[in-house]
């Protein structure tokens, strides 16, 4: 096995590519410092009196468990844990639900002053937050309380996979029948951005031990999922699709949209993590010759998934670039470094809509430059 679980070696495309390595690091320290401590206009980090802190969605004015697991991976990659911390007990004093069908779970949208807008939560939040919990505690040790991360980590999981069983309320967020993650727990079809098999790797070696089978069989099933819901050609996925791959036709999700950008990133995160799959560099192959020479110069627009262009931009153009830079960690086409150089030379987005492209930005400039790595 090549992967950097099994070597411990990251790959740094950026120096491979020619950049020098002490810009490397100013970039991305100047990535995070703008993130968390720029300017009210740049920052998306924001303390609540001296133990607490939210990242903000700037397009929504809410704090979403999307942003917050980010945020927190963010800080266990680069041993902010002081800001890790904050965030954490903010998430537990705001978020987390203690009551009702969905106890357990997050809120997936919290209002900056701690009020829950909704008590429905995102599977993809308690992943990311299943994540960086483990990470954590294998960077710096457990604490007490809610800072006891694996504990913290395994009933998150253990709520995941066993919700509603034994005539409970609730239902799990991974579907029993096929080990597949949900879009949200009372549905019957799936995101596949959300597909992490990377992260049930390394969750069957940490769950609770009568889960951990579970777990390997989820990193196969979602790796075998891919397969069905990126396109063979364009290598482009649908932001929702049913079980069997198919896109799922509502509400124009059916498109390569905001959400699919995640899916190129996941692919070669997973890939240069464990090197299990060799169709994932066929896919991030087919979604960088699809950008950079069947839509070369309109890649900020929407797609269908056969590379049908609509005329309407994206809402998310940056994050486009960035995923498709960190697709180049299981690329082994002739697009790898035009990827990287593009994405090199965008800068950090700007205004309202800076949140969710600044979160994929970070996360491509980490992988890219060897720094998104496994703590174990």
């Amino acid at each position: 096995m090549k992967g950097a679980f099994y070597t411990g070696m990251y790959r740094n495309l950026f120096k491979e590519f020619g950049y020098d390595e002490k810009e490397i690091e100013q970039k991305i320290d100047d990535a995070y410092k703008t993130i968390f401590y720029g300017s009210p206009d740049e920052r998306l980090y924001h303390e609540v009196g001296s133990d607490m802190a939210y990242f903000v969605d700037t397009g929504n004015n809410d704090a979403r468990t999307e942003g917050m697991s980010y945020a927190m991976m963010m800080c266990v990659q680069r041993d902010w844990k002081k800001e890790f911390d904050k965030l954490w007990k903010w998430s537990k004093t705001y978020m987390w639900m203690e009551s009702g069908e969905n106890a357990g779970y997050f809120a997936w949208s919290v209002s900056t002053d701690g009020k829950k807008n909704s008590y429905g939560p995102a599977p993809d939040g308690e992943e990311y937050f299943a994540m960086a919990l483990f990470f954590a505690w294998k960077r710096w040790g457990d604490g007490e309380g809610i800072f006891e991360y694996s504990r913290e980590a395994r009933d998150i999981l253990r709520e995941c996979v066993h919700k509603g069983e034994n005539g409970k309320p609730g239902n799990p967020m991974w579907e029993p029948s096929n080990k597949l993650i949900k879009f949200i727990p009372d549905c019957d079809f799936t995101d596949p951005s959300y597909h992490l098999p990377h992260f049930y790797e390394l969750f069957a070696l940490w769950a609770d031990v009568e889960d951990r089978e579970f777990w390997r069989q989820a990193a196969k099933s979602s790796r075998e999922y891919l397969r069905k819901a990126c396109h063979p050609v364009t290598g482009l996925a649908p932001e929702y699709a049913h079980y069997d791959g198919a896109p799922y036709c509502k509400d124009n999700r059916e498109r390569y949209y905001s959400d699919s950008y995640r899916v190129p990133a996941n692919i070669g995160l997973d890939y240069a993590w464990f090197e299990e799959d060799e169709w994932q560099s066929e896919c991030a192959d087919n979604i960088q010759r699809f950008f950079c020479e069947t839509v070369k110069g309109k890649i900020d627009m929407i797609y269908e998934i056969d590379g049908t262009i609509i005329n309407e931009k994206a809402l998310h153009p940056v994050a486009i670039i960035a995923t498709n830079a960190q697709a180049s960690l299981a690329s082994k086409g002739n697009y790898q470094k035009e990827c990287v150089d593009l994405f090199w030379n965008t800068p950090l987005r700007k205004g309202d809509r800076r949140y969710y492209d600044n979160c994929l930005y970070m996360f491509s400039l980490l992988a890219l430059s060897g720094n998104f790595k496994i703590w174990k």
